[in-house]
């Protein structure tokens, strides 16, 4: 299918999208196989071999977690944080796993489990991805019942190893049934200039190809509810982040404190002079909640979780009019903001990638810096010119970022990143909005520009915690 808003913004659980939520969709896809094929009651052994980027740095981003959750027969989009921490605890207690259990234990095979069953390779690269993983059960006497090989791409999504040509052809299939089908921002300026509509008008007719109006509205509210309660979780939680770096949270303190200015107004107020604290402080707090493997919505990654609610946060606060708007106000602002950041996501994932295994943090914080941008500028009454450029200067000023994170953990330096990238979106859309939409670099030039870079740039800086701060920084 077209890649449509609801796959940029996804539900799922920390701390990564690449290597955790697409780990763990790929091996519940597997699971879902060998429960189909009749072939489950014949298994008697299982081996997991993991390649580039996700055995480099599995252990700190939960990868291996993940996979045996997925071949349990979770999916990320499911599963919640204390069923994590429960079934992971079972594994680790009984040495045995439920291969295909998930919905009804009964229906699995009780596997025995251990570490030597998941081979890390983090030095051989296959050739489709950096994040490669192959997965194979056999029976009793040693013959394979099913294998396949996956590669989480990036955002969570995830390719079949020989069905790469065949994928791309069912997409470029499924774009012909859009009524406005778009790749690149030329074809999507073309689109609004010759329908006389909004970048957000566009994303939002080609979603009723699938989708009602009703559910399109309900599903971006449910999408931004959850990035609340995201942010309403982490603020309760405090101590320091799991992993051994022994990152301390900072939200819960810094939401205290806040409150304490603004003490004597009423509850809802925020006032305007600290704006970039409170968008600092949504953007740690999803982050911190991501880095400690919670409830997260992948926007459009993992690792850049905290983007798009926290200038999503600083529209409905801080935008001109917002203090007098009502709740469908509100919720309109919610719904057109993500339509049209989707909509640049939408070419990212197009023309460039969205995996910092692939290209670096510009393709995860750099994108959703992009589509942030692009969502704030479009709320605030931009033309489809100016939010494509307001797009364009968030992306040109992350071009080059690296993927170092410092033990393999999405902590640091991911959790100020966000916030940093969270307040270059908000002056990119003011700057946008302060020119009347022409501009001498094309968004289109800033991806491509973007995808190059990332090719060139050295395998120590995309997520293998062989470069920069991972190698420079003592972790202990």
């Amino acid at each position: 299918m077209a890649v449509g808003v609801f796959d940029l913004f996804s539900i799922g659980i920390g701390p990564s999208s690449s290597h955790t939520v697409g780990p763990m969709r790929a091996a519940a896809v597997f699971a879902g196989e060998l429960k189909d094929s009749g072939a489950l009651g014949r298994v008697a052994s299982l081996r997991v071999d993991l390649y580039g980027s996700l055995a480099a740095t599995g252990r700190g981003h939960g990868t291996m977690t993940a996979v045996l959750l997925g071949l349990e027969g979770y999916h990320p989009e499911e599963i919640l944080p204390e069923e994590v921490e429960e079934r992971l605890a079972s594994i680790a207690e009984t040495g045995t796993l439920n291969l295909c259990g998930a919905v009804d234990p009964e229906s699995g095979v009780s596997l025995p489990y251990g570490e030597a069953d998941m081979i890390l390779h983090p030095l051989t690269v296959l050739p489709r991805h950096t994040n490669g993983m192959k997965f194979s059960v056999s029976d009793v006497d040693g013959d394979v019942l099913h294998e396949a090989t996956f590669f989480s791409v990036g955002g969570g999504f995830i390719v079949r190893e020989g069905e790469e040509d065949a994928a791309q052809k069912e997409l470029e299939e499924s774009k012909k049934e859009l009524p406005l089908p778009f790749r690149t921002a030329a074809e999507l300026m073309g689109r609004c200039s010759s329908k006389g509509l909004g970048i957000s008008d566009i994303m939002f007719i080609n979603e009723r190809a699938s989708r009602s109006e009703e559910e399109i509205r309900e599903g971006l509210l449910h999408i931004y509810s959850v990035m609340e309660a995201c942010v309403e979780t982490s603020l309760k939680r405090e101590g320091v982040l799991p992993g051994g770096l022994k990152v301390r949270r900072r939200a819960p303190d810094w939401h205290e404190r806040l409150l304490k200015e603004t003490k004597d107004q009423d509850p809802d107020y925020r006032d305007p002079k600290y704006w970039q604290e409170w968008v600092n402080l949504i953007a740690l707090a999803v982050n911190e909640e991501n880095a400690s493997g919670g409830r997260v919505v992948t926007a459009p990654t993992n690792g850049a979780a905290g983007i798009i609610p926290a200038v999503l946060y600083y529209a409905l606060h801080f935008a001109p009019g917002m203090d007098k708007a009502t709740q469908q106000d509100r919720d309109d602002v919610v719904v057109k903001f993500l339509l049209a950041a989707g909509a640049v996501g939408v070419l990212y994932k197009e023309q460039a990638s969205i995996s910092g295994a692939e290209v670096g943090c510009q393709g995860e914080v750099g994108s959703a810096s992009s589509m942030a941008a692009a969502g704030l500028a479009e709320v605030m009454g931009g033309s489809p010119g100016q939010v494509e450029n307001a797009a364009e200067i968030a992306m040109e000023h992350n071009l080059g970022l690296t993927c170092d994170p410092i033990g393999g953990l999405v902590q640091i330096p991911c959790i100020e990143r966000n916030a940093i990238a969270a307040a270059k979106a908000i002056n990119a859309a003011k700057m946008a909005l302060w020119g009347d939409g022409t501009h001498r670099v094309s968004l289109d030039e800033v991806i491509v520009t973007m995808r190059e870079t990332g090719k060139d740039m050295s395998s120590k800086y995309k997520e293998t915690a062989m470069g920069g701060l991972a190698v420079n920084v003592v972790e202990c």
